[in-house]
């Protein structure tokens, strides 16, 4: 059918150019930020690509939505200031009748947001979360850079070290600060390097002093050595493993609905409900008004689109946190969603106004000739 086919074509010319410059420009702020991450320490500077990559995929759901209420409301205003809504409404076509070919439109994307939110996106938030903790739970050794002080992993020690030779198994000019028991150590060598003993890893410092002082005495003791080996060795995975509701499996969720995991399950079931009023809204609100321009659909849009998603994620924490019932909150937002975009799409649709409630006063009063 002309009207459909015709439809469709323009929807996927349109949401197809969205998506990309959505991806691009949120590409270009994921790669700004992942840097500086890696920069303060958060991320290995190797992984950045990777985290950039999988940051970027769990926001797709949030922008194929966008991108397919933007298209709807670009494609549906374009015909307006055309004029070719004027020919389909002269050929028996009302506002209603593009809910059908839109929704056969967009039941692959709503399949896609799907996919993603309860798949996909638990997937790549713990991809994220475990690129961050290798990278935090490395060995001390493995902090150092040279030239640069560096913090443990505890916390209790910073090293430092001029240069590194040999694969950074030896170095020169070794500064090392250390605050455990009670008492703060400063260590100092010309050179040290890495030994493999029984006992672990050990960092054998040669021809240094060791100032040591005792704080609650503020005694004060120095020490020459010609060599001194300090234990380094840090079990990357030792210790309670954290993990985090967003990168729980909707599977787990379900099978363990407390309050945390229903305020997750309602974000990511809200994608795909959001993302079926979208289109419902976008049919609602496509018009153009000469006077105003057509860019205001597109300002209206959006301003709609945060308020639905800053929603979403308000309602998140709420049920997180027991202030609302997982079951009140999705049909207070999305089914409140759903009659407010039907009944505005019915008062398009059918031309209705405030006078048709309150009546006409003025249409009720007959007519009346006037004789000469």
């Amino acid at each position: 059918m002309l009207f459909q086919s015709s439809l469709r074509k323009e929807l996927s010319r349109s949401f197809g150019a969205t998506l990309v410059i959505l991806v691009t420009v949120v590409m270009t702020m994921t790669l700004i930020r992942t840097l500086g991450q890696a920069s303060r320490g958060t991320f290995n500077p190797s992984d950045v690509t990777l985290v950039m990559g999988y940051t970027v995929l769990a926001y797709t759901p949030t922008l194929i939505s966008m991108s397919l209420f933007i298209a709807i409301i670009g494609t549906l205003s374009r015909m307006y200031h055309d004029s070719e809504m004027v020919i389909w409404f002269c050929g028996g076509k009302g506002l209603s009748s593009f809910l059908f070919p839109l929704f056969r439109f967009s039941w692959p994307i709503f399949g896609v947001i799907t996919l993603l939110a309860l798949l996909v996106l638990p997937w790549t938030n713990q991809r994220i979360d475990d690129l961050k903790n290798q990278y935090e739970k490395r060995g001390d050794l493995d902090r150092i850079e040279p030239g640069q002080f560096q913090e443990s992993a505890n916390g209790t020690r910073v090293f430092f070290v001029e240069k590194n030779t040999s694969g950074q198994q030896t170095g020169a000019n070794v500064f090392i600060a250390s605050t455990e028991f009670g008492k703060e150590t400063v260590t100092s060598a010309r050179s040290g390097r890495i030994d493999h003993l029984p006992q672990g890893r050990f960092l054998m410092l040669n021809s240094g002093q060791r100032l040591e002082t005792v704080s609650s005495t503020n005694d004060i003791k120095v020490s020459e050595f010609e060599t001194y080996g300090t234990q380094v060795t840090v079990n990357p995975f030792v210790g309670e493993e954290t993990t985090f509701i967003n990168t729980r499996s909707t599977l787990d969720l379900i099978k363990t609905p407390s309050e945390a995991a229903l305020g997750e399950l309602s974000w990511r079931v809200g994608l795909t409900l959001a993302a079926i009023n979208f289109v419902i809204i976008g049919v609602a609100i496509s018009n153009v008004n000469p006077r105003v321009g057509k860019s205001i659909n597109l300002i209206l849009s959006l301003f709609i689109f945060v308020i639905y998603f800053n929603l979403l994620n308000l309602g998140q924490n709420w049920i997180a946190s027991g202030k609302m019932p997982f079951t009140y909150y999705m049909l207070a937002l999305h089914g409140g969603v759903f009659t407010l975009a039907v009944f505005w799409l019915a008062k398009r649709h059918n031309n209705w106004h405030w006078r048709n409630f309150l009546g006409d006063r003025n249409a009720q009063i007959p007519h009346q000739k006037v004789r000469p």
